[in-house]
C-alpha cells in the first residue's frame, strides 16, 4: 500500500463520524462536507508517524475548523431571509447513531435549539454529550480550561433543557402523531388539526428568500391553526409520504407547487414545534429517492 492509499484508508475509516460531528456543530451538511474536506487536506500534509491517535487528531482538526466556520456562519444567518432552519438530512447520511446521545443530538429539534448556544457552548455540548470525550480533551479542543469547559457544558445543558420535553416520545409515538397531523391536513379537518397542537405551538418556515414563506415564526395554537388553515387549499398531499430524516419521521409533500419537508417536535403529547423547510437548497439530501421511506 503506497503512502497516499494508506492515508486515504486511515481517513475514510473515520469520515462518517467526522461528518456527523461537523454536521452537529454546523447544522448544515454542505458546510460539514467542506470542513471534512479541509481536514482531509490537512491530514495529507501531516507527518502521520507523529500522530499517536488518528481519531483524536481528526476530531480535534474538524472541531476547530467547524468552530471557526460556525462563528462566521452566525453573522450570515442573522441576515438570512426569514427564520434559518438547519439543513435536514436523510438518517442514513447522518453518520453513526449507535447511542441515544448520538441520535438525540442529530434530531432536527435539537439542532434547531442548539442555535441558541454560543459556538464554544455548542462545541463543548456536542463533544461531551454525543461523542463522550473527557473534559480534558474537550477543553484542549475548544481552547479553554477544564473548569470552564464544565461550566460551558452545564450552561448549554440548561439552555437546551428549557426548550425540550423531559420525556421524549418514542419513534413510534412520534410517527403516529405526525401521521395524524398529515391525515388532518390532507382531509382539511381543522378541528382535528387544532386538537393535535400544543397551546404554545410555534410554526417555523424556511424559504430562504427563494420560496414564499412566513418571515417570522407563527406563535400559539390559534394563530398556527389559522395560518395552516389558510394554506390547506394550496397543499398537494397526492404524493405525500413519510421519510426517515434526522433520526425521525418527516413529511415530504408539496405546497403551492413547491416541495417542502415538515418535521415536528413534541411536548406533553402534542405538537409544540412545526418546522417547514421549503428552501430548495436545503432539500437536496432528503428527496424520496435518497431517503428510506418509513
Amino acid at each position: 500500500m503506497d503512502v497516499r492509499t494508506e492515508a486515504e484508508a486511515g481517513f475514510e475509516e473515520h469520515r462518517p463520524m467526522l461528518l456527523g460531528l461537523a454536521y452537529r456543530l454546523l447544522g448544515s451538511m454542505w458546510d460539514a462536507e467542506d470542513v471534512v474536506q479541509e481536514a482531509w487536506l490537512r491530514w495529507q500534509g501531516t507527518d502521520r508517524s507523529q500522530v499517536r491517535e488518528p481519531r483524536a487528531f481528526l476530531v480535534t482538526v474538524v472541531s476547530r475548523l467547524a468552530l471557526d466556520q460556525l462563528r462566521s456562519a452566525r453573522v450570515k444567518r442573522e441576515a438570512y431571509t426569514g427564520p434559518w432552519l438547519p439543513e435536514p438530512v436523510a438518517t442514513a447520511e447522518a453518520g453513526p447513531l449507535d447511542t441515544a446521545e448520538l441520535r438525540d443530538t442529530v434530531s432536527f429539534a435539537t439542532l434547531h435549539l442548539m442555535e441558541r448556544l454560543s459556538p464554544p457552548e455548542r462545541a463543548v455540548f456536542v463533544l461531551r454529550e454525543a461523542f463522550e470525550l473527557p473534559y480534558e480533551q474537550v477543553a484542549e479542543i475548544v481552547g479553554t480550561s477544564v473548569a470552564n469547559a464544565r461550566q460551558l457544558h452545564r450552561r448549554a445543558s440548561v439552555r437546551l433543557a428549557e426548550g425540550r420535553d423531559r420525556f421524549a416520545p418514542s419513534r413510534e409515538d412520534h410517527s403516529r402523531l405526525l401521521t395524524r397531523f398529515m391525515a388532518a391536513a390532507a382531509g382539511g379537518d381543522l378541528d382535528a388539526l387544532k386538537d393535535l397542537l400544543h397551546e404554545d405551538v410555534v410554526a417555523w418556515n424556511d424559504g430562504g428568500g427563494k420560496v414564499r414563506a412566513a418571515l417570522r415564526p407563527v406563535l400559539g395554537r390559534r394563530k398556527v391553526a389559522a395560518f395552516m388553515g389558510g394554506l390547506l387549499d394550496r397543499y398537494d398531499f397526492s404524493d405525500a409520504r413519510l421519510l426517515d430524516v434526522n433520526g425521525e419521521a418527516a413529511i415530504w409533500t408539496r405546497v403551492a407547487g413547491h416541495r417542502q419537508l415538515i418535521m415536528i417536535d413534541v411536548r406533553d403529547g402534542r405538537i409544540h414545534d412545526i418546522y417547514a423547510v421549503l428552501n430548495p437548497d436545503k432539500l437536496a439530501r432528503v428527496r424520496p429517492e435518497s431517503s428510506d421511506d418509513l
